[in-house]
């Protein structure tokens, strides 16, 4: 059965996000931090009227700082819903669509700790193995408890 994804970069790494699950693709014009929110959420924006959850997806994956992005003037966000509450994934970059033929595969390879949490599993592309990511267990954030 065939899906197609939205493939995106994420601290330098091609991931992908199930388009189905994507309401759209923009980029940000305007953020409002919240004051005491954790780190991974980056603020607050309006989309269509609707409040717009932004959480920064290497913050998410637990990825090492690589400081600011100096071509994103206006961060790409992936916009998801969730429990009715619209979510704006920042990733570095989209890539692509791509359609997926051979469904998802267990992650054989270890990835990284927030990888491993956010991942659906692994699937062949024309593009290469790209991880799916679960827009919802980004929404969540970090792994609470690093690997032993």
């Amino acid at each position: 059965m065939s899906e197609l994804l939205l493939v995106v970069t994420i601290g330098g790494r091609r991931a992908a996000v199930r388009a189905s699950e994507v309401q759209s693709v923009i980029e940000l014009e305007a953020m409002t931090p919240v004051p005491r929110a954790p780190a991974y959420v980056m603020g607050m924006a309006a989309l269509r009227s609707r409040a717009l959850t932004v959480i920064n997806c290497a913050r998410s994956l637990a990825l090492p700082e690589t400081g600011p992005n100096q071509d994103a003037a206006r961060p790409v966000t992936v916009v998801v819903e969730h429990d009715g509450h619209l979510y704006g994934l920042l990733v570095d970059a989209v890539d692509d669509v791509v359609e997926s033929h051979d469904g998802l595969s267990e992650l054989r390879a270890n990835p990284g700790h927030g990888w491993k949490q956010a991942s659906l599993g692994v699937t062949e592309s024309p593009l290469g193995p790209l991880i799916v990511l679960d827009p919802v267990m980004l929404v969540g954030g970090p792994p609470v408890e690093q690997p032993v």
